[in-house]
C-alpha cells in the first residue's frame, strides 16, 4: 500500500512552490511593464521639453543642438512632423524629438535609451532574483507544512490498517482543529464502535455456546438411552455435529478473546499428519518428507483435521495429505475455490459461514484453521490445484 505522507508533503509542496512562483512572475511582469511605461513617459516629456527649447532658441537664432533635416529620421516621425505636430518616439534604443519650424523645414533632436534600458535590465534581474528566492523560502515553508500534514495522515492511515488488522487498542493521537484532526478523532470513534461492537459479539457467541453445552450434553445421554435403529442413529448423529458446531463456536469465541495459550513441543509433523485424519475416510496421507517441528500438536492437529473435514464436505474424495518438511498440503479432487471466495480468502481470510458461487461456504472450519494458525505463527495459503480441484497449504514454522 502506498503512504500517503510523501505523496501529499509533496504535492503541498508543488502547490505552494507553483503558486509561489506564479504570484512572483506576476508581480515581476507587472513592475516591469509599470516602471518601463513610466520611465517612458518620464523621458519623453523631459525630451519634449529640451525639443521646445530648443525650437525657441533655433527662432531666436542662438546655437542648439537640434538640427534642420537631420537625415535618417523615422518614418512615423516624418509622417506626425507633416501634420504640424511635434512629437517624441523611441525607436531602436534612441529617442527621437522633432517639430516643425517655419519653411516646411523639421527641427529634430535625438539622443541614446540605453541608459534607461540598462536601468530596466538591473530592475528585471533585481526582480527575478527577490522572486526566486522568495518563491524558494515559500516553497521550503510549503514543504514543511506538507510533510507535516502527511505525517499526520499517515498516523492516521497507519493506525487503521492496524484496526483492520485486529489491533483494536491502536489510536491516533489528533493535534489541532483541522481537517485532518477531524479525521483523526473519527478513526478513534470507528475504533472505539467496531470494538465494542465485537466485544458484544464475542460475549453473546460465548454466552450462547456455554448455555448450549448443557442441553446438548442432555441430549447425548437421551440419545443413548433410545432403543437400536436407524432413527437413534440419524438422532445420534444429529447430536454429534451439534455438539461439535458447539465446540466450534467456543473455540471461535476464546481465540476472538485471545484467551488461548500455546504449548509447544518438538513433534514430528507426518505424526501429527496422520493423527489428524485417522477418523476420515477418503483422506490419504502422503510423506515427500518429514520433518520435527517445535508446535503445538493439539491445535496443528485440529487445523489438519478442519482442512481435511473442509475438503471433503466442499470437495470431493479422495482427500489427499502431503507432508514435504514443515509445509502440509491437503487437496481434495473437486470442482476447487469459486472464483469470488477465493478472492475473499486471500483478501481477509475466511469468513464465518461466507458462501461462495459454487462451493457451500468456508463455514467455520477454515476460520478456526485460520486461527489457530495465526496462534502457531504458521502461513496458511489457498488456491486452486492446476491439475484440478482445490489445494490448502500449511507452512509450519521450522525449528532452529
Amino acid at each position: 500500500m502506498k503512504r500517503p505522507g510523501s505523496s501529499l508533503g509533496t504535492k503541498v509542496a508543488l502547490a505552494v512552490a507553483v503558486a509561489a512562483a506564479c504570484v512572483a512572475g506576476a508581480v515581476g511582469v507587472l513592475v516591469h511593464r509599470l516602471t518601463a511605461a513610466d520611465q517612458l513617459t518620464t523621458a519623453r516629456a523631459a525630451f519634449d521639453r529640451e525639443m521646445v527649447t530648443a525650437a525657441y532658441d533655433h527662432a531666436a537664432g542662438r546655437r542648439t543642438p537640434a538640427r534642420l533635416d537631420r537625415p535618417g529620421l523615422p518614418a512615423p516621425v516624418v509622417h506626425a512632423v507633416r501634420d504640424k505636430v511635434r512629437v517624441t518616439y523611441l525607436h531602436d534604443g534612441v529617442l527621437w524629438a522633432a517639430t516643425p519650424v517655419a519653411g516646411g523645414k523639421v527641427l529634430s533632436l535625438r539622443r541614446s535609451y540605453r541608459p534607461e534600458e540598462r536601468a530596466l535590465s538591473t530592475l528585471d534581474r533585481t526582480l527575478f532574483a527577490t522572486g526566486a528566492a522568495a518563491t524558494a523560502v515559500v516553497s521550503l515553508a510549503g514543504l514543511l507544512l506538507g510533510m507535516r500534514m502527511g505525517r499526520r495522515a499517515t498516523a492516521a492511515a497507519r493506525t487503521a490498517e492496524r484496526i483492520a488488522e485486529g489491533d483494536l487498542d491502536a489510536r491516533v493521537h489528533p493535534h489541532g482543529h483541522d481537517e485532518i484532526a477531524r479525521l483523526a478523532a473519527s478513526v478513534n470513534t470507528m475504533a472505539d464502535a467496531l470494538g465494542a461492537r465485537l466485544e458484544a459479539e464475542r460475549r453473546v457467541t460465548a454466552d450462547i455456546a456455554h448455555e448450549l453445552r448443557t442441553p446438548v450434553a442432555g441430549m447425548s445421554t437421551a440419545v443413548g438411552l433410545l432403543p437400536p435403529g436407524r432413527p437413534s442413529e440419524l438422532i445420534a448423529d444429529s447430536v454429534r455435529k451439534l455438539r461439535g458446531l458447539v465446540e466450534d463456536v467456543l473455540e471461535v469465541a476464546r481465540m476472538d478473546a485471545q484467551v488461548v495459550t500455546v504449548e509447544r513441543e518438538q513433534r514430528e509433523v507426518s505424526a501429527m499428519a496422520r493423527r489428524a485424519v485417522s477418523g476420515l475416510a477418503g483422506v490419504t496421507v502422503e510423506i515427500v518428507a518429514d520433518a520435527v517441528v517445535p508446535t503445538d500438536p493439539r491445535r496443528v492437529e485440529r487445523v489438519l483435521t478442519n482442512l481435511a473435514a473442509n475438503a471433503l464436505r466442499h470437495g470431493a474424495a479422495p482427500v489427499v495429505v502431503t507432508v514435504d518438511g514443515a509445509v502440509v498440503r491437503v487437496r481434495d479432487h473437486g470442482p476447487g475455490f469459486a472464483d469470488d471466495l477465493l478472492a475473499i480468502l486471500h483478501a481477509s481470510g475466511p469468513q464465518r459461514f461466507r458462501t461462495g458461487a459454487r462451493t457451500g461456504g468456508t463455514g467455520l472450519g477454515l476460520t478456526i484453521a485460520t486461527g489457530q494458525a495465526r496462534l502457531l505463527g504458521a502461513q496458511l495459503t489457498f488456491r486452486n490445484h492446476p491439475e484440478g480441484g482445490a489445494e490448502t497449504e500449511l507452512r509450519l514454522p521450522a525449528g532452529e
